[in-house]
């Protein structure tokens, strides 16, 4: 039996009810029609887009972010100007990305595994993790390769270990930063073979590719594109290419397996915007993105810098990134032991 105070709550109780139920519609049409807005509006064809780039000139991630910055450009309709903002191993400039307005209007690289490295290693006080961005996909692989001066001694891979056994610590290496994929090649070199190397860390590929040039430094590692040139007029000798097969680009170059070390190594590259983008404008992202990637200019532009084209969509580069980490974090602390 319902009390008189019980039959006088309910009209306003029913009245709450329709109030609350208005309010939510009026929120989700508003919703609606704020994404639809940013599907229609984006691209502005009054702005342009900054494509900001973590490390120096002359290296795989310049030189593949401009290939990638133009096929957007032209898919967008609108300017996308590379942005060089290089410091701390790619940090400073991941970190500039991870802070941008998620409005569509700044994209960049994602490094790998350095962007995996730095964001999961304490030491490093990283602001940034997977969280921090919003996917479209995978473009490009670059594997790993070891190289010396052109008029270097070291003829073969052989060559350059059996150097670093007779004296411990007195070959000099490259890395393009300190968690790079160059630098866990060399750690893995030295556990494939038992040497030791002076491991000298540079920010980026070019500050390294001119030591070695210049002869303070015996052996480079890197990636395949950031010595094709060297390569081919001489200036440097490509002793061995880390991955399961030679490389296009160097077909007569054995892998370091065939000689008998079976190291791998090589860096992928994808293309992220900070987390909070709306979904309306990465489908619009996304769409460009793999259109232009996938398209035959792209892979021209990319075989002429001796760059290996890939497409993974934006979940697709998800799993990988999650898988990839998972495996990756125990070099960390490796990458940070004394020496």
């Amino acid at each position: 039996m319902q009390t008189e105070k019980e039959n006088a709550m309910k009209p306003t109780s029913r009245v709450n009810v329709v109030l609350i139920a208005f309010v939510i519609a009026v929120l989700f049409s508003g919703a609606d029609r704020c994404a639809n807005a940013a599907s229609k509006t984006y691209p502005d064809k009054a702005r342009s887009v900054n494509y900001i780039v973590p490390y120096p000139p002359g290296g795989g991630t310049e030189v593949s972010s401009r290939i990638v910055a133009a096929m957007l450009a032209k898919e967008l309709g609108i300017p996308v100007e590379i942005v060089l903002k290089p410091g701390a191993g790619g940090q400073v400039g991941v970190t500039v990305l991870s802070q941008s307005k998620p409005d569509g209007y700044t994209i960049g690289p994602m490094v790998f595994p350095t962007v995996i490295t730095t964001s999961n290693d304490p030491d490093r006080k990283a602001v940034f993790s997977r969280k921090s961005f919003e996917l479209l996909g995978m473009h490009m692989i670059d594997p790993g390769i070891i190289a010396v001066k052109g008029d270097s001694p070291y003829k073969t891979l052989k060559d350059l270990l059996d150097a670093a056994k007779a004296k411990p610590g007195s070959i000099k290496t490259t890395t393009s930063g300190i968690g790079s994929d160059d630098h866990i090649a060399a750690l893995k070199t030295e556990q494939a073979s038992g040497v030791k190397f002076a491991i000298v860390h540079f920010d980026g590929a070019t500050p390294g590719r001119t030591a070695v040039l210049g002869g303070h430094v015996e052996a480079y590692y890197g990636n395949a594109s950031e010595v094709i040139g060297q390569a081919k007029g001489g200036e440097m000798r490509v002793l061995a290419v880390m991955d399961e097969k030679r490389s296009p680009f160097y077909p007569d170059v054995k892998t370091a397996k065939e000689q008998g070390y079976p190291i791998f190594s090589g860096v992928q590259h994808g293309a992220a915007v900070p987390a909070g983008t709306p979904r309306e404008t990465r489908d619009v992202l996304e769409a460009a993105y793999k259109k232009g990637i996938t398209s035959a200019e792209f892979k021209e532009r990319m075989a002429k810098m001796a760059l290996q084209p890939i497409f993974m969509d934006a979940r697709e580069f998800s799993d990988f990134w999650a898988k990839y980490e998972a495996d990756i974090v125990k070099w960390i602390d490796v990458c940070k032991q004394p020496r």
